[in-house]
């Protein structure tokens, strides 16, 4: 069956690659229409409390989308006026000022303390305004009307809150993907350029490749939305992935040309020959994706679905389309050749087989701090950390930290039933909570005695609606922090003690509940993907064994990946160790898989332990350094040009990952598989032990020929 349609395929290029280019455009279309969320806060599990307080601010109250406006040495009449102008923007609810309370002739000297504290900076000449948006914080709607309120401001206003930091991460990403991705290709290119033999064969395996990725991003549609981390890193992640699977057709494609006959036979013999060894190797990488969806947090969901299906289509493309663009440029292919700038790895083999007991040992002890610095990295959680602190959104926060002692603003959602005493009693207790620098509630505000009748009606939307009350609390800690997490261990307490029903939310609580489980999320996803790559290795080799050396070996380069940062005192985004543990196995776990699928052919193949290593190294080190150099450049271009850290953070540890992998391969797996020989072979079906020597002396010179090219020419040389 897959004869023929290989067959099929080689002989209709034109029509395949008709269609690959036809179905550009509805792609193209799907990218387009595909929403990008830039709120990371947004994936959350909605059984949390803050979760549900968020929803509440939503749909009653209209302030889960809300900005702080604050105006620096502008007088009152003119900051009524901006104020006017920025509610007529289309997208804004209501903004709420001073003069919705008292006429803005009063003095500000002689107006209460609690309504000057809330309006009015202590330490300057400064006020702030409330502004509310009619849709959700990280909506296109909302991000537009906040275009539209920056044009209306001038030096002296300044913009604050998680939309504004929406935008300007949707700016940032936008002007800097081109150019990142760009660099990446670049690099990538000079990576294939350096390990193929061809000057033109590097751009056809990049075209073929850029088609899987247009088709994974035009088939996002599907799923509604997208994070902006996913579409930052999957075009590169997909292509430093997928790239292997090109090469893999290309050798095949290059052993059955030399056997001579009709190029598009050649090529239908490579299809059938890698269709099945593409496919099992996909499934290592495909599951180390697949794990991400286990995490509580369903940002792992949205970008380990959006990797399988690109890993799942860039095999599509290499079986289907990438055999007909080989073709289709086969002549200057072989025309334009070159030398493979990869040196010969046969000297380093034998010096890792010499030393192979000492390097295992060093391996060993490696293992200890690794484990140690990975467990203790430190990991930030707060948005605003990752971003250049000269966007305005970033300067707008600073200023309100220091103008009114604001870090986060904390929303408390009572039941409107509590008793107006009561209300009044849970505020001042809140207020004495440790960091707690004002708190905006409705009895508390305006005073008890004063009937509803005289209440503004702006005022009651803030404070007052379908039978819930809200409570504004602003905080001088920023989130994230201890000493916020232990401030809202405090609020909920209290909070809790009135209203069993009370939530509390706003940036610090969802941060905080984005601490915990991401903690746990890392723990699953970790144990899940080990497990499943565990599993199919044990499968593809029926053995017991090969799993626990071969995953244990890119577990190893895994946790000295992760454990950099904590000896370097390097801080990293709480999500870098979650991806970097599932894609880093599931990636790079192939390299290792190649080699020890090439030891046990030589062992099959008649050779003594030690010779079928150095054939096996031999033959599989060029391939595990021209993937792992492909990988480490597309992510490494990321590294080098963008502004937003967790997206550089994420591709400096893939970059670093993709190396480690490949050197904890070459010196710490090559020897442990020739020393584990002996019990691999008894718990590994199938596996069998060298023949007796005088008849694999007789030999020598046909098994020679029969293993591969640069095995071969390397075993001659040697």
């Amino acid at each position: 069956m897959i004869d023929k349609f290989s067959r099929w395929l080689t002989h209709h290029t034109k029509l395949i690659l008709i269609i690959a280019f036809l179905l550009l455009i509805p792609s193209a279309i799907g990218y387009i229409n595909t929403y990008v969320n830039y709120d990371i806060l947004s994936y959350l599990p909605d059984d949390l409390d803050s979760v549900k307080g968020q929803q509440v601010l939503d749909e009653t109250f209209h302030n889960s989308a809300s900005t702080v406006l604050i105006v620096e040495n502008m007088p009152a009449k003119d900051i009524s006026a901006l104020k006017e102008k920025v509610s007529q923007v289309e997208g804004v609810h209501q903004v709420t000022w001073i003069d919705d309370i008292l006429d803005i002739g009063v003095p500000e000297d002689i107006l209460p303390d609690e309504i000057k504290n809330v309006f009015y900076s202590q330490k300057s000449n400064a006020t702030m305004m409330l502004v509310q948006y009619d849709h959700s914080s990280a909506s296109e709607e909302t991000m537009k009307a906040i275009g539209e309120i920056r044009s209306l401001m001038n030096k002296q206003c300044f913009l604050s809150g998680l939309s504004t930091i929406s935008l300007d991460t949707k700016e940032l990403a936008d002007s800097e993907a081109p150019i990142y991705i760009a660099i990446a290709i670049a690099l990538a290119i000079v990576a294939m350029t350096l390990s193929l033999k061809s000057w033109i064969l590097p751009w056809v395996l990049l075209l073929g490749l850029s088609l899987a990725v247009v088709y994974n991003f035009g088939t996002n549609i599907f799923f509604g939305q997208i994070s902006y981390i996913t579409q930052c890193i999957a075009a590169i992640l997909q292509l430093g992935v997928t790239m292997d699977y090109s090469v893999f057709l290309v050798d095949r494609y290059e052993e059955e040309r030399e056997k001579g006959g009709d190029h598009r036979d050649a090529m239908a013999r490579a299809v059938s020959k890698t269709f099945l060894s593409l496919s099992g190797s996909s499934l290592t990488t495909i599951f180390g994706f697949l794990a991400l969806c286990f995490m509580r947090l369903t940002l792992g969901r949205d970008i380990g679905l959006v990797m399988a299906k690109g890993v799942v289509l860039g095999v599509i493309t290499v079986v289907i389309v990438l055999p007909a663009l080989i073709l289709a440029f086969d002549k200057p292919i072989h025309r334009f050749t070159h030398k493979s700038l990869i040196p010969s790895f046969d000297r380093m083999n034998a010096f890792i087989l010499k030393h192979r007991r000492v390097l295992i040992v060093i391996g060993l002890v490696i293992a200890i701090p690794a484990c140690i610095g990975q467990s203790n990295v430190a990991k930030y959680y707060n948005i605003d950390r990752g971003l250049p602190q000269d966007l305005p959104s970033i300067v707008s926060l600073n200023k309100m930290k220091d103008e009114f002692n604001m870090a986060t603003t904390h929303f408390v959602i009572v039941d409107d039933n509590l008793p107006a005493s009561k209300l009044t009693e849970m505020s001042e207790k809140l207020e004495q909570v440790d960091g707690i620098e004002t708190v905006l509630s409705y009895n508390k505000f305006l005073g008890p005695a004063i009937e509803d009748s005289f209440i503004p009606d702006e005022i009651k939307e803030i404070c007052k609606k379908d039978g819930k009350q809200l409570l504004m609390i602003n905080s001088r800690y920023s989130a994230a922090t201890e000493e916020e997490n232990a401030q809202i261990d405090e609020m909920t307490a209290i909070v809790k003690s009135y209203d069993s029903g009370g939530m509390i939310t706003g940036e610090g609580p969802l941060t905080k509940d984005l601490t915990t489980i991401a903690d746990k999320d890392f723990v699953v996803t970790s144990i899940l993907s080990t497990l499943a790559i565990f599993i199919i290795v044990a499968i593809c080799f029926k053995s017991l064994t090969i799993p626990i050396v071969v995953v244990g070996s890119i577990e190893l380069a895994i946790f000295i990946n992760e454990a950099i940062p904590f000896f370097t005192g390097t801080v990293i985004p709480f999500i870098a160790p979650t991806v970097i543990s599932c894609v880093q196995l599931g990636a790079t776990v192939d390299y290792a898989i190649l080699l020890t699928t090439r030891f046990r052919e030589e062992r099959q193949r008649g050779h003594d332990r030690l010779a079928a290593m150095r054939i096996a190294a031999n033959a599989a080190d060029r391939s595990i350094m021209s993937s792992a150099l492909v990988f480490f450049c597309a992510t490494f271009g990321v590294y080098l040009t963008c502004n937003i850290e967790m997206i550089k953070s994420i591709c400096s540890m893939l970059a670093r990952g993709s190396v480690i992998s490949a050197i904890v391969i070459f010196f710490f797996l090559t020897p442990l598989l020739l020393v584990c020989e002996k019990i691999i072979s008894k718990t590994s079906f199938g596996w069998r032990e060298a023949k007796p020597r005088r008849k694999r002396q007789a030999k020598t010179a046909q098994l020679t020929q029969e293993s591969s090219g640069p095995a071969a020419d390397s075993m001659k040389t040697n």
